[in-house]
């Protein structure tokens, strides 16, 4: 076979291996997600609001990933402390400070660019101890 119809089979492969990967590609847009004010929030205080692409009632049992969302507290609300007994939950904090609690009960300042995660029965919060929205990206995720 010539290098030339190998590169065609190739590359015939490979368009067919990226189209059929797109077409199972999920996205989200911004205008689809799915918006839903928590009033005190896991015993928090004030209005947790959130922006979703789904949520926990939608993914299949075999998915892993339950619920995505970007939510966002004003000054001075939280999160109250709960705890997870079935997945876990990891915060990815975009903009905004405040304070989130572990599951051993301490106190951990947070900002932009850091990770919080609990496991499973494991417990946490979280407060906007700053001036301007605390803006991050929540996953919940079981096995």
């Amino acid at each position: 076979m010539q290098i030339s119809s190998v590169l065609a089979l190739t590359t015939a492969a490979v368009f067919s291996l990226v189209t059929a990967t797109a077409a199972q590609a999920e996205v989200y847009s911004k205008e689809t997600l799915i918006k839903v004010d928590k009033k005190e929030a896991g015993g928090g205080k004030g209005t947790l609001s959130g922006e979703y692409a789904f949520t926990r009632d939608q993914p299949t049992k075999d998915q892993a990933i339950k619920e995505i969302s970007w939510l966002t507290l004003l000054p001075g609300d939280s999160i109250g402390y709960h705890k997870h007994t079935s997945n876990e939950d990891t915060y990815i904090i975009v903009s905004g400070t405040g304070m989130f609690r572990d599951k051993d009960g301490k106190d951990y300042p947070v900002k932009a660019g850091d990770v919080t995660i609990v496991r499973k029965n494991e417990s946490h919060g979280l407060v906007n101890t700053g001036t301007v929205p605390l803006v991050f990206i929540d996953v919940i995720a079981e096995q």
